[in-house]
C-alpha cells in the first residue's frame, strides 16, 4: 500500500474512532447505554495505529503479506469465541501467525521487533472483538484489559521465538508449555483476566469436552494448541519443492480433532446424572433493574416490592431454595442482619414459607470496635478529632433460614481487577480515578481464605458463586472440597450492556458444571438466568432486559470427580516443562554467545 494511502485509510478510521467517541460522550449525558459502539470506536483506532505503526516495524520483502496473516489469527480468534458457534476455527487460529514467523525466518537480520508487532496486532484484535464489552463498565478499564492483556499473550510467543533458536527440536512443545503456564498464571496473580482462556473456547459447544471433568479448561487449550502446530507443520512440508505430507502426519492431525471429540460425544450421549437426594425445586428471581442509572437509584423498598413479586409468582410448597442475584441489595451492616427493616422483611418472607430457604448477593459492611483487629482491607473516615470511623466492604451472599436468627455470610474473594481491589496498588497507586470511577476502592473489598458452602434442612450444601469467581476452574473446585452439591452462580451482568458479554458468561458456567459435575442455578440481575445441568446444557434461559422468577428442578450430586480432586494438573505440569525450557534456553544462549566471543 503506497503511504499516501496508508495515511488516507489511517485518517478515515481515525475519524470513524472519534465520532463514536463523541457518540458515546452524548449518549453518555443523556443516561443511555453505549452497545456496541465501544467496538466501532476501539476497532477504528486500532487499526488507524496498526496502519501507522506496523509497516515501519515490519521488513521487506513480503511484510504486507505478513501482515495480512498477523490479522487473520486476530480475526479467527475472535470469531471461534463464544457466542460465535464457529469453534472449530480455534483450531486454525494461530496457524496464520505461525506463518508469519515462519516467512520473517526465511530474511536474514533481527526481527525481535517486528515478531511483537505481528503477536501484539493479532492479540488486540483479538481482544477488541471479543471483549470490547468490558468498557461498557467503565471505559478505561476496556482500554487496558484490552491492551494490557494483549501485551501479557505476546509473552509466550516471543519465548517460542527464542526456543526456535536454541531448541528447535522443541520449539512445538515450548509453545505450548509457555501458553499455558502464561494461562495458568494469568488465573492466580492480582492482575488476573482469563477470560480469553483457549479452552473457554467450547463453552458454545459443551458436548464437545465432557472430559473437562478430568482435565478442566487446560485440556481444551492444550487441544487447541497442537491441532495448530499440526496443520502449521503440514503447511511447512507443502512448502518444501518435492515434498509431500506423509500419511502419518494427516493421521495424527485426524487424531488429535477427532479422538477428543468422538470420546467425549459418547461420554455426552450415555451419562446419567448422579443424585443421592433426589431432586431439588430452586427459583431464581431476576429483577431487571438496570446498573448505570437504575439499580442503584431505586429506593431498596421499591426494589424489594418487585423482589418478593417475582418470587410469589414462582415459588411453590415445594421450593427448597430461593435465589437472588449479586449485590440486591445494600450496603447492609453484618451485624444487623435480619434485624435492620429490609433484611427483616426478607427473614419475615422465609419464615412465611418454613419450607424455603433464601440465599441472596448482598453488598454488606463491618464497622471495625475500636480494640478489634483490622484486616489489609480496612477503610476509615475521621468523624471528628480522636474518632475515626473503620470499617470494611464485601460483595456478599448470606443465607436467610426460617427460625434462624444468625444469617451466615459469604465473602467474594476472587475479585474483579480495578472495579473490586486495585492490583498492586503500591505500584499502580496512580489509577485510583480509574477505581473511583468503577465504585471500588484502593483498599479493596474484603475476601475469605477458603471457599464455604450454605447447608439447607436437607443436608445439601450450595456453594455460593459470586459472578466473576465463576470464570475461575480450579478455585471453583473449593466450594466442592467444602460440600456443595448444588452450584448458585449470583450475577449482575447488566454492566455491559446487551453485548456478548452476558452471553460468554452464562456458557462458562457450562464448563464449571461439566468439571465438576454439579448442577448450577444462575440468577442476574439482568442478563440471562438460568438452570445448567450435570452435562453443561442450558435450561430455560431467560431473556436479556426481563424482569422474571424461573423455577427449575436440579439434582444435587455429591461425587467427586478427577479434576475436583487433582485440579488444574495440565497447568503445573505445563508451568515445570516451560520452567526448564527456560533454563535450557538460556544455557544454550550463553554458551552460544561464549563460543562467539573466543
Amino acid at each position: 500500500m503506497k503511504p499516501l494511502y496508508r495515511y488516507l485509510a489511517a485518517a478515515a478510521l481515525g475519524a470513524g474512532a472519534l465520532f463514536s467517541g463523541y457518540r458515546m460522550l452524548q449518549l453518555d449525558q443523556f443516561g443511555q447505554l453505549w452497545g456496541h459502539l465501544p467496538l466501532v470506536f476501539f476497532l477504528c483506532a486500532w487499526l488507524a495505529i496498526a496502519l501507522l505503526w506496523l509497516p515501519r516495524a515490519c521488513r521487506e520483502p513480503g511484510r504486507w503479506r505478513r501482515i495480512g496473516l498477523s490479522t487473520l489469527s486476530g480475526l479467527l480468534l475472535s470469531a471461534g469465541f463464544p457466542p460465535s458457534p464457529l469453534t472449530p476455527l480455534m483450531f486454525v487460529g494461530f496457524v496464520p501467525l505461525l506463518m508469519a514467523g515462519a516467512e520473517l525466518d526465511e530474511h536474514p537480520g533481527p526481527g525481535k521487533r517486528e515478531w511483537f508487532a505481528l503477536t501484539y496486532h493479532s492479540f488486540v484484535l483479538w481482544n477488541i472483538l471479543t471483549t470490547f464489552w468490558v468498557a461498557n463498565s467503565a471505559l478505561m478499564a476496556g482500554l487496558l484489559a484490552m491492551t494490557i492483556n494483549a501485551g501479557f499473550m505476546t509473552v509466550p510467543w516471543l519465548l517460542y521465538r527464542r526456543s526456535q533458536r536454541y531448541i528447535p527440536r522443541l520449539a512445538g512443545l515450548a509453545l505450548i508449555a509457555f501458553w499455558i503456564s502464561f494461562e495458568y498464571i494469568h488465573l492466580r496473580w492480582d492482575l488476573t483476566w482469563p477470560w480469553l482462556t483457549l479452552g473457554n473456547a467450547f463453552a458454545e459447544h459443551p458436548s464437545w469436552v465432557q472430559w473437562y471433568e478430568y482435565t478442566g479448561v487446560f485440556g481444551g487449550s492444550l487441544w487447541i494448541l497442537l491441532a495448530n502446530l499440526l496443520i502449521f507443520q503440514i503447511w511447512q512440508r507443502y512448502r518444501q519443492p518435492g515434498q509431500g505430507v506423509p500419511p502419518v502426519r494427516w493421521l495424527a492431525l485426524a487424531a488429535c480433532l477427532l479422538a477428543p471429540l468422538g470420546g467425549s460425544l459418547v461420554r455426552y450421549y450415555t451419562f446419567e446424572s448422579h443424585t443421592t437426594t433426589g431432586p431439588t425445586e430452586i427459583v431464581v428471581v431476576q429483577p431487571n433493574f438496570e446498573p448505570h442509572y437504575e439499580k442503584f437509584n431505586v429506593p431498596d423498598d421499591r426494589q424489594l416490592e418487585r423482589f418478593l413479586h417475582l418470587a410469589d409468582s414462582a415459588v411453590t410448597p415445594q421450593t427448597r431454595v430461593l435465589v437472588f442475584p449479586e449485590t440486591s441489595f445494600g450496603p447492609l451492616r453484618d451485624r444487623e442482619l435480619g434485624k435492620d427493616r429490609l433484611t427483616r422483611k426478607l427473614q419475615q418472607y422465609v419464615d412465611q414459607h418454613p419450607q424455603l430457604e433464601l440465599i441472596a448477593g448482598l453488598s454488606v459492611y463491618h464497622l471495625f470496635a475500636n480494640d478489634e483487629p483490622r484486616t489489609p482491607y480496612v477503610r476509615s473516615r475521621v468523624r471528628t478529632p480522636g474518632d475515626t470511623l473503620f470499617w470494611e466492604s464485601y460483595n456478599a451472599a448470606v443465607q436467610f433460614v426460617p427460625g434462624r436468627d444468625t444469617v451466615p455470610i459469604y465473602r467474594k474473594s476472587k475479585l474483579v481487577p480495578g472495579a473490586e481491589f486495585l492490583p498492586y496498588r503500591r505500584i499502580f497507586f496512580f489509577l485510583e480515578p480509574l477505581v473511583n470511577k468503577l465504585d471500588g476502592s484502593i483498599a479493596g473489598l474484603g475476601v475469605q481464605p477458603s471457599r464455604s458452602v450454605f447447608t439447607d434442612a436437607n443436608g445439601i450444601g450450595y456453594a455460593p458463586v459470586i459472578c466473576y469467581e465463576s470464570v475461575f476452574g480450579e478455585y471453583h473446585t473449593g466450594y466442592i472440597r467444602a460440600g456443595a452439591q448444588v452450584g448458585l452462580i449470583m450475577t449482575n451482568d447488566g454492566w455491559w450492556d446487551n453485548t456478548a458479554g452476558h452471553k460468554q458468561h452464562l456458557r462458562y458456567a457450562s464448563l464449571r458444571a461439566i468439571e465438576t459435575r454439579r448442577p448450577f442455578a444462575r440468577a442476574a440481575n439482568t442478563g440471562i438466568s438460568a438452570f445448567i445441568d450435570q452435562r453443561g446444557d442450558i435450561h430455560q434461559p431467560t431473556a436479556y432486559d426481563e424482569a422474571v422468577a424461573v423455577r427449575g428442578t436440579v439434582l444435587p450430586n455429591d461425587r467427586i470427580t478427577f479434576y475436583v480432586r487433582w485440579g488444574d494438573l495440565i497447568g503445573r505440569l505445563a508451568l515445570f516443562t516451560a520452567i526448564v525450557l527456560l533454563l535450557n534456553n538460556f544455557v544454550k544462549g550463553r554458551l552460544r554467545k561464549g563460543g562467539a566471543s573466543e
